[in-house]
């Protein structure tokens, strides 16, 4: 599986951002798929998810904010991120989740900054 992931920019808080990743290879065999992002200094966290089973997570820092949707037939994962915050800066990657081997396959990430 190869995730490329696409959208990250300069915005001004109060901003909307939309983040793409397209998922090739053996994509049938993807469940779940999640953005994460990590700001300079910190550790890697989970903002947002979607199973296979159509339910979906949010980090409670983004909630009523970011909104993940899947698009199966073109095997995508967007992130729509509305209100952004300066604290939303931070480069972000998509994760797609394959339980046949417990494999994570991981996107190159993409910068996202909010600044005026």
């Amino acid at each position: 599986v190869q995730l490329q992931a696409s959208g990250g920019g300069l915005v001004q808080p109060g901003g909307s951002l939309r983040l793409s990743c397209a998922a090739s290879g053996s994509t049938f065999r993807i469940t779940d798929m999640a953005w994460y992002r990590q700001a300079p200094g910190k550790q890697r966290e989970l903002v947002a998810a979607s199973t296979n089973d159509m339910s979906t997570y949010y980090a409670d820092s983004v909630k009523g904010r970011f909104t993940i949707s899947r698009d199966y037939a073109k095997n995508t994962v967007y992130l729509q991120m509305n209100s952004l915050k300066p604290e939303d800066t931070a480069v972000y990657y998509c994760n797609a989740y394959t339980p046949w081997n417990r494999k994570n396959y991981w996107g190159q990430g993409t910068q996202v900054t909010v600044s005026s």
